[in-house]
């Protein structure tokens, strides 16, 4: 069974659609992945996963369940970690974990050994008696994501966990939700993060003006619309631009700039390296941002 399984919802503020028509299943166990600008109806969409915005229309199953009819089932059995911190400024880390747990009405010796495996689990021990008000960012968002593991769900929904986020505390989130994964919990993750999304994500979907326009695993979807190598070329002069139009290879030419993306990294070698690129040449692997860029564009959006 999916534990997502979404068809053609759409959701209207107004004039305004925001989710047009989408159709995407979430598989158990797996880390799904939700790409996409700003504006592209991201937020909208997971918000109707966990029952906060209702659906215009369209059919809407968690857990093979309704979520017009049983959203206080789904409701029970998923975690959701938003994008702001939620937490308790007037508690401590251990009052933050121990509070929620009177939320779901557990049991006290279950719920106290939930505390110590949340605590033991994202690195907190030390921290059990400090302040909200004391952590850091990283220490605060293990802090919301243990939060949010309390109840044991079976579905996380994750909107953008590591906003904000040095390096060293992204790459901890990280692989405190890969151990998530592995141990079977269902993640759903919305990130501007292109590495983000390629190191965690099974599968994602990359949507734009509420529309999804790709989906599939990281590197099939690198393939299939940008390449496995890429040269960026500075400042082309005329006949670079008039060679590269007259090829039959993917490319985006910008003003300061042309970027080729190929199969063939001799290719690459043998017609760039000695008459392009005496100078400014870049020779890299292509990734998920050139995926990002090339099919939702490059210009800034308000």
């Amino acid at each position: 069974m999916d534990v997502i399984n979404a068809q053609n919802l759409v959701k209207r503020f107004g004039q305004f659609t925001a989710v047009d028509s989408i159709s995407f299943q979430v598989k158990r166990g797996e880390l799904f992945g939700l790409l996409g600008p700003n504006g592209a109806g991201k937020t909208t969409a997971i918000s109707m996963i966990y029952g906060f915005s209702p659906l215009t229309s369209g059919e809407m199953k968690v857990f093979g369940l309704n979520i017009e009819t049983d959203w206080r089932e789904i409701r029970s059995r998923l975690g959701v970690c938003q994008q702001n911190n939620t937490l308790d400024p007037d508690l401590t880390v251990e009052q933050n974990l121990r509070i929620y747990t009177h939320y779901f009405d557990m049991d006290k010796n279950r719920a106290r050994q939930r505390v110590e495996e949340m605590l033991t689990f994202f690195a907190l021990h030390n921290k059990r008696r400090a302040q909200v008000s004391e952590l850091s960012g990283g220490l605060a968002r293990r802090l919301q994501l243990a939060r949010t593991l309390m109840a044991e769900p079976e579905l996380l929904v994750l909107d953008e966990p590591t906003t904000g986020l040095d390096p060293q505390s992204r790459h901890q989130v990280w692989e405190r939700l890969i151990a998530l994964k592995k141990q079977g919990l269902t993640l759903l993750l919305t990130t501007h993060y292109m590495d983000e999304a390629a190191y965690l994500c099974n599968r994602l979907m990359i949507m734009d003006h509420g529309k999804i326009i790709t989906e599939g695993h990281p590197r099939d979807l690198i393939i299939q619309h940008a390449a496995e190598n890429v040269v960026e070329i500075e400042g082309p002069d005329q006949e670079l631009r008039k060679f590269v139009r007259q090829s039959d290879m993917k490319y985006d030419e910008l003003e300061e700039r042309i970027i080729i993306y190929t199969k063939n990294q001799e290719k690459l070698n043998k017609q760039f390296r000695e008459k392009f690129c005496m100078d400014a040449c870049l020779y890299r692997a292509g990734n998920l941002e050139d995926v990002f860029l090339r099919l939702t564009g490059r210009e800034l959006r308000e």
